[in-house]
């Protein structure tokens, strides 16, 4: 067995992440980027240090989790999303259930509370966002972005709701607290259950057919009757009908009872 394949077996048992699921080469060879910018000599090596350094370890998950992220990103199918998605959604439940998967440093829940609040009172919008990368996350919480990171939110909601604070832009309170954030690994942790809306956009591409296929099929369960997957532009589904859904718009795919 090579250093690489010990080392993928190493990291699973102390993190519980299983790099096997990632596209092998991608994957291979951005560690062992950051094993020769670190100075270490192999991934054995590596593995030792990263197992005690605190630093190096944020570096190793900010790695795996690659964190490109802007509100409202793809425009197009935010417009699909609120005048076609979202009305059907709330006409057969008036409360719906929200997961933003993979929500990395917080634009797309934050951009989804924003939408809601077109159909909403603030106060009843709760939205579950989850992450792998505990950092990102905490920068999601701390809830500070640049200007780029905004070019593509509607001007009425960068008014509305962020405070400018020199070159950077603040969410407001009230559309942190739409948002419940938490660590999660969507290859072993438990799914929301009953949601209308499952949002899992730009991860995907990252992982081996086989995982993709094994989170298909748990989006599924995670759904409820009638429930919508929406994912990323680069991920549209093919053949969806073998994880029992059907397009709805490009980039939606509505579950099928069985």
């Amino acid at each position: 067995m090579d250093k690489y394949e010990i080392f993928k077996k190493k990291i699973n048992s102390l993190i519980g992440i299983d790099l096997s699921c990632y596209k092998e080469k991608q994957m291979k060879r951005r560690i062992q980027s950051l094993v020769t910018r670190n100075n270490f000599k192999d991934f054995d090596d590596y593995f030792e240090v990263l197992k005690t350094d605190k630093k190096l370890f944020e570096e190793f998950i900010n790695y795996l989790t690659i964190n490109v992220s802007e509100f409202y990103r793809n425009p197009t199918q935010w417009d699909v999303l609120e005048k076609d998605i979202l009305p059907d959604l709330i006409r057969k439940s008036r409360a719906i259930n929200i997961w933003s998967s993979a929500c990395s440093t917080g634009e797309e829940p934050y951009s989804l509370a924003m939408l809601l609040s077109r159909f909403y009172n603030l106060k009843d919008i709760r939205i579950i966002a989850t992450d792998i990368d505990l950092g990102a996350i905490e920068k999601a919480k701390i809830g500070i972005y640049n200007e780029k990171s905004l070019q593509y939110l509607p001007s009425e909601f960068k008014t509305k709701y962020f405070e400018r604070i020199g070159s950077s832009f603040k969410i407001s309170q009230a559309i942190k607290d739409c948002i419940q954030f938490k660590q999660m690994n969507l290859l072993k942790d438990k799914y929301p259950e009953n949601c209308h809306l499952i949002l899992c956009r730009n991860v995907l591409i990252y992982f081996t057919e086989e995982a993709k296929n094994n989170i298909y099929k748990k989006f599924y369960n995670s759904l409820n009757s009638d429930g919508v997957l929406f994912v990323g532009s680069t991920e549209q589904i093919i053949m969806p009908e073998r994880y029992n859904f059907k397009p709805a718009k490009t980039f939606f795919y509505k579950k099928i009872d069985i």
